[in-house]
């Protein structure tokens, strides 16, 4: 089958939408908090059932993509993503929100490997690079997402209308971006990818060990860096918040060039830079004393970071011998291990030493990429 524009399109919403609704969701974290009456604690057993259901989402969803095919779990999974955003502060009471966010949390890790598996297959179909662009799009949609749901909500507008609003636009996006994605008999057969979730082994679980590095680096500095502003080059809340904003932007721009960069490199050769550069522009950031070096370091990070998940997924897609679906969701499921683990980690080691000495985490991590970009071979396979 040709890989026409208007499929690569549709691919392009649905990772657009992906980051809209998780954007949306994490606007309305304090939303949540204040409607139901909950301290942190509560919030963070509330969190976390969110992160038991999108584990158990992985270990299912390489098997009911391999039995359904990525369009119609994408079809089934993100609408119900979208839907559940109103159901935010509609529920009776706290366990409601809890169960609530359990079904959140797995729809969202089906819908992320549904479509990461369909962009998988894009690429292989087309012979062109295109996962860096397809992550592009998420973190477009989260910049969306953000600074919409910032904006209307301080023009006025009711959090239970806005979440309704964004839940019926991003259900028509999935809905109609859908019909435009591969067929299933292109995306795989389902008697080869009909298996239970397996723990990942040999490459796989090296590339999933790898995406976890990746990704508690990532989330370090989306949860530390403006504290790291304040706390410790005294910058004030208008300027740290710039951290934040520069590595996210940096990020975006940088996966949107990531494809052009992936058909002119080599995975292994990309990986290695990316991480080196992610170190060097750390270590800026933690070595300086002025906060506008610091902002051009926090950007040099994004830079480094971006195209680390694209990578190491589209080399999971291609592990010998593994259906897409399954190896995309074996690596989802240990990076989301790192990803939720992160915040903790970073935490844990600035209350026993600093937050500066913390994020050498970030450089450690990085460096740690690049001396294993090797592994990333099975890409070329």
């Amino acid at each position: 089958m040709v890989v026409t524009a208007g499929t690569r399109w549709a691919s392009r919403a649905q990772f657009f939408s992906s980051g809209f609704i998780f954007a949306t969701w994490g606007v309305h974290v304090p939303t949540v908090k204040a409607h139901y009456g909950l301290d942190e604690a509560q919030l963070g057993l509330a969190l976390l059932a969110a992160g038991a259901g999108a584990m158990f989402g992985l270990t299912s969803a390489g098997r009911w993509i391999g039995r359904h095919g990525p369009r119609r779990i994408a079809a089934l999974s993100g609408c119900v993503y979208a839907l559940l955003l109103a159901g935010l502060i509609a529920m009776p009471g706290y366990f409601a929100l809890m169960g609530l966010l359990a079904a959140f949390g797995l729809v969202t890790s089906v819908f992320d490997v549904a479509i990461n598996t369909e962009a998988a297959q894009l690429e292989m179909q087309s012979g062109t690079p295109l996962m860096s662009g397809m992550h592009g799009m998420f973190s477009l949609g989260g910049m969306a997402g953000a600074a919409s749901g910032s904006a209307v909500l301080a023009a006025g507008m009711g959090a239970q209308t806005h979440l309704l609003l964004v839940a019926a636009v991003m259900v028509l996006l999935v809905a109609v971006s859908s019909t435009r994605m591969l067929p299933k008999a292109v995306t795989g057969n389902a008697a080869s990818a009909d298996h239970g979730f397996r723990l990942p082994r040999g490459p796989l679980a090296v590339l999933g060990v790898l995406a976890a590095l990746g990704l508690i680096a990532e989330g370090a500095i989306y949860d530390w860096s403006v504290l790291y502003m304040q706390q410790e080059l005294g910058s004030p809340q208008k300027q740290a918040a710039l951290a934040y904003a520069a590595f996210s932007a940096a990020m975006a721009a940088a996966r949107f060039g990531g494809d052009a960069m992936r058909a002119r490199f080599t995975p292994i050769a990309l990986l290695r830079g990316s991480g080196v550069l992610a170190a060097a522009a750390m270590t800026l950031v933690l070595l300086t004393d002025i906060p506008w070096l610091a902002l051009v370091g926090f950007a040099g990070v994004g830079i480094g970071f971006a195209n680390v998940v694209p990578i190491l997924f589209g080399a999971s897609a291609r592990v010998p011998g593994v259906e897409p679906a399954s190896g995309i969701a074996s690596v989802s499921a240990v990076a989301y291990l790192g990803f939720m683990a992160g915040p903790a980690v970073i935490g844990l080691l600035a209350r026993a030493s600093s937050l500066t000495a913390a994020l050498y985490v970030v450089v450690v991590f990085a460096a740690a990429l690049a001396a294993s970009a090797r592994f990333t071979r099975s890409e070329a396979t």
